[in-house]
């Protein structure tokens, strides 16, 4: 089995490594590259500066509300490149509001997770989203994403 690339996109340090720690408990070949704002995020997924060389992940968790480039703008930005567009996008963000989900869905997330506060309920949805994504779906495959 290959390894799966994920891209976290996550300014919150204690976020990173609890998805950081479940993915290492998980029965997959997860590769986690993190990035924490929105200008390294799409900087990675275009391979450009530091990232020349990153490839394209096989899922992305976005979090919204990260600096200097927002989430949803994040979003739109992978949903509009024809090189990016087929990656899944799972909005995982601590944001309940309605508007903020809805307007995730329009922009072409895959799929939003409200992050749980609680360490054992964030390692279930981390799990639950792995299990899915990785056994259930059938993802293209990275090279050709």
């Amino acid at each position: 089995m290959k390894n799966i690339k994920v891209l976290l996109v996550e300014d919150n340090v204690a976020d990173a490594e609890l998805t950081r720690e479940s993915f290492n408990q998980s029965k997959f070949k997860i590769d986690l590259d993190i990035v924490v704002n929105g200008v390294e995020a799409l900087d990675y997924l275009n391979q450009r500066k530091e990232f020349k060389n990153a490839p394209h992940p096989d899922m992305i968790l976005l979090d919204l509300n990260i600096p200097l480039i927002h989430g949803q703008d994040v979003l739109r930005d992978i949903k509009k490149n024809d090189d990016l567009k087929q990656i899944p996008v799972v909005v995982f963000s601590s944001s309940e509001t309605e508007d903020d989900i809805i307007k995730s869905y329009k922009l072409g997330a895959s799929c939003y997770v409200t992050k749980p506060v609680d360490f054992k309920a964030f390692q279930y949805i981390v799990n639950s989203l792995e299990n899915f994504w990785f056994t259930v779906v059938k993802l293209p495959p990275s090279e050709l994403i």
